[in-house]
């Protein structure tokens, strides 16, 4: 039997932050939890960046996982939405980095390809698939617990990969890696 590891899978927003939580043993993956924080009746936008923040600490406390994989925002049609996106993504990242946890970010299409084979798959889709390759018995109303399941699925499914996307293993790898964003 082989090492055990446990991956946490992250899909940010500040409406519903969906996750998923897989152990691995040797080569194979087996489902521990998907949920979602269910941000909607906050109109506060840096509340909901605390509750992110509170709620990504709350699970690492809980679940103590080896590594964190994340959906990275993608640019959609609105600007506005997708700089709320990347602050979501920040501050769950920096409850990982925190934690001293690596992270790893995924493109949505890698990750619906990583799952399903087809970059363009819809969300019902990659639960579909999810429910499958895992066994799940149902599958949740909103589907971005799903999608936090899939960037975990995911990253298991690239270990070992030479490349799986930008990995941080602490703010010093973080600052490292992104000298041009960093203010000195």
């Amino acid at each position: 039997m082989g090492k055990e590891r446990i991956i946490l899978g992250i899909d940010p927003g500040t409406t519903i932050m969906g996750f998923g939580l897989i152990k691995v043993v040797g080569k194979n993956m087996h489902f521990v939890q998907l949920n979602e924080l269910d941000l909607k009746k906050y109109s506060d936008h840096y509340l909901k960046l605390k509750l992110i923040f509170e709620r990504t600490i709350e699970l690492i406390d809980t679940h103590n996982p080896d590594e964190i994989a994340i959906e990275a925002p993608f640019f959609g049609k609105n600007v506005q939405s997708m700089l709320k996106l990347g602050r979501a993504q920040g501050v769950a990242m920096a409850a990982g980095l925190s934690r001293e946890i690596p992270i790893t970010e995924y493109l949505p299409k890698k990750i619906k390809m990583a799952i399903t084979g087809n970059g363009n798959a819809s969300k019902e889709q990659v639960a579909k698939m999810l429910q499958n390759l895992l066994g799940l018995k149902t599958l949740p109303k909103n589907l971005d617990a799903t999608d936090g399941l899939a960037a975990a699925v995911c990253h298991f499914y690239n270990s070992g990969k030479v490349t799986v996307g930008k990995s941080y293993s602490g703010w010093s790898a973080f600052v490292k890696q992104n000298e041009d964003r960093v203010k000195k």
